[in-house]
């Protein structure tokens, strides 16, 4: 697995290593100390498995260093890490296409959990904006999602894994990511069997 780690802050990459290669013991790891050097290193890469961006890192300002990183390269599989727990920036974040969104001050077991279900093909949403997540989303309401959207949430309710909808639907499991991340945003859940549920709840079954 490959994965770059971009954050100004020396101490807190050398903190974070120790969780990231819990993931994959022969985790390549490739650091970015500010938003230049993280996009020279994607373009080197050409592509990670997965990219921890900091918010507020030089030569970007916070959320849109994130948001242009995002439309640079949006099939990477992206994640948020800072010390802001704003709303505001984590809405703004997720609506731009960020996988999930974690505090610094997370303890590594959280850090670890948001991690593996990103790289599952979920989305992390910090547990402080759950709650409101929830309340404001009414499935007996027509969500707008797009077609193709449509066609992914069926095949997520036939319990179909990102590889499987990819061929189905004859695009990459990057396309596929990309489309799940959109429909938990908008359906406002968190991972695959909310979604599943909700899904239900709209009469996208199996056999429709």
């Amino acid at each position: 697995m490959k994965v770059l780690l971009a954050d100004d802050h020396p101490l807190f990459r050398e903190g974070v290593k120790p969780v990231l290669h819990k993931l994959d013991p022969d985790l390549e790891l490739i650091e970015a100390v500010d938003y230049p050097s993280a996009f020279a290193c994607m373009h080197a890469l050409g592509e990670v498995d997965l990219a921890l961006i900091d918010l507020y890192m030089p030569g970007m300002s916070g959320v849109d260093g994130v948001i242009r990183f995002r439309a640079a390269f949006p099939v990477t599989p992206l994640v948020v890490l800072s010390a802001s727990e704003l709303a505001e920036d984590i809405h703004r974040l997720l609506a731009a296409g960020a996988l999930g969104y974690i505090t610094k001050s997370s303890p590594s077991e959280v850090i670890l959990g948001a991690l593996r279900l990103v790289l599952a093909g979920g989305v992390y949403i910090p547990p402080s904006l759950l709650d409101h997540h929830h309340s404001e989303f009414d499935p007996t309401r027509s969500a707008p999602l797009t077609s193709r959207q449509i066609e992914v949430l069926r095949e997520l309710v036939k319990g179909q894994s990102n590889k499987q909808i990819a061929g189905e639907l004859e695009v990459t499991e990057g396309t596929v990511k990309i489309h799940l991340a959109a429909i938990f945003r908008i359906l406002k859940v968190n991972n695959r069997t909310e979604a599943v549920l909700v899904a239900q709840k709209m009469g996208l079954h199996e056999t429709a």
